[in-house]
């Protein structure tokens, strides 16, 4: 399937007309529905909530992979999906099926009548329902934007917080001041409940220690010896998986003092964890088959701190990447190219996928050839793949944008399951 069902599409599309006029950034909106709802966030399994700009995906993966390694049920909860919407919501190891995710939706729809809500906020509510209502041992629950208004942070006692790296995402909501946006990161951490936090810039260091400080969490901080103990061949590709794969070890010890999660299993998990669209080598396909012979890699990273990360890895693997990216207009696509002047890839770019505010190609070539790349609009993911291939590169990367990894996964037949 690349795509969701026309039932399961007819079912989402009734939020939209419930969506507000002017979006302000509030919990009670859904609040509300979880009280029609009977208050599912109280009947959940223990949830350990991820919040942080960079890496929350990755570690959401390798945290899943090293729990059900120990032998434990695990929920999931992400956010976008790829292909499919049901990718957001993994029901004890299983992704969740169309039935019931759409009984899921009506009585949320119902329960919420003609209020406005937002999309995340409805879709997150009947994820909690379906959460309190099939039983597993831990919900790992990724926030979806920021953290203190974020729809997922109505948990009042998660058993443990976890912040992944902070840096600059989301700016038209969040702002572009580092220590505004680590506080509101830091909105998950909640009183007495442990925290997590990855090794962070000092500025925002300095407001999770104080925000912890202040509701008395008791911080954790990942350690570079944490690190390096990783094992050296991890599931998920990239230097910087070293570092989320220790942060979900740690996190799985912080929450295993009541599971007994064993190094045995933390180990088999950071070995045999799936994230799809983070440094992914992809298989024979159809958009594979575009590059002529090449290797084809996808990472959906967006912002500047995922790019300096995707640079580092290309730089290991060395000789020539050409890019085809497409992003975001909101994003920061000028910070986006600046990671890979030293590299210097020709760079090809493309429409993002239809139904988003994509930034124009011909703009985004302007913005990296201000970073000093060389750089070809195109009209489309076969004309850029096209003039890749002919760019003398020995692989092309394929990145910018979840939206546009999405596409490609299902025009490849590699929809997540």
């Amino acid at each position: 399937m690349t795509g969701n069902s026309p039932a399961l599409e007819a079912a989402l599309k009734r939020f939209e007309g419930l969506y507000p006029d002017v979006i302000e950034l509030s919990l009670g909106r859904i609040l509300h529905a979880l009280e029609r709802l009977g208050r599912p966030q109280d009947k959940l399994p223990p949830v350990i909530h991820v919040a942080g700009t960079n890496g929350k995906g990755s570690t959401c993966a390798f945290m899943r992979a090293m729990a059900e390694e120990a032998g434990l049920s695990v929920h999931v909860f992400t956010s976008p999906h790829l292909v499919r919407f049901n990718e957001r919501i993994r029901l004890a190891g299983e992704l969740v099926d169309d039935a019931r995710l759409i009984s899921w939706l009506d009585r949320t729809h119902a329960a919420i009548g003609d209020r406005q809500i937002t999309h995340f906020e409805a879709t997150t509510a009947a994820a909690l329902l379906a959460f309190s209502e099939v039983p597993a041992d831990v919900l790992i629950l990724e926030v979806g934007l920021g953290g203190r208004f974020d729809a997922t942070n109505v948990i009042d006692t998660p058993a443990l917080s976890v912040i992944t790296p902070v840096d600059y995402d989301h700016k038209a909501f969040l702002g572009d001041d580092l220590a505004g946006i680590a506080g509101e990161k830091a909105g998950i951490i909640k009183r007495g409940r442990p925290t997590l936090t990855a090794i962070q810039q000092p500025v925002c260091a300095e407001v999770i220690e104080r925000t912890a400080a202040e509701v008395g969490s008791p911080l954790y901080r990942l350690k570079e010896h944490f690190i390096s103990a990783m094992p050296d061949s991890l599931a998920l590709e990239g230097e910087h998986q070293r570092a989320n794969a220790a942060l979900a070890a740690m996190a799985m010890q912080l929450f295993g003092n009541s599971t007994r999660i064993s190094q045995e299993a933390i180990f088999r998990g950071a070995q045999t964890a799936v994230w799809p669209a983070r440094m992914q080598l992809l298989k024979p396909g159809p958009v594979t088959a575009m590059a002529e012979g090449r290797e084809v890699w996808l990472d959906g990273g967006h912002n500047p701190h995922a790019a300096r990360a995707i640079a580092r890895h290309l730089k290991m693997l060395g000789g020539k990447t050409a890019l085809v990216t497409a992003m975001l207009a909101s994003k920061d696509s000028a910070g986006f190219f600046e990671p890979f002047a030293a590299l210097n890839p020709p760079v090809f770019t493309l429409p993002n996928a239809p139904g988003h505010q994509g930034a124009e190609p011909d703009r985004l070539a302007e913005l990296a050839r201000a970073a000093g790349l060389t750089a070809t609009a195109c009209a489309d993911l076969a004309g850029a793949m096209a003039a890749a291939s002919t760019s003398g590169a020995e692989r092309v990367l394929i990145c910018g944008s979840l939206y546009l990894a999405g596409i490609v996964l299902g025009q490849n037949g590699e929809a997540p399951g």
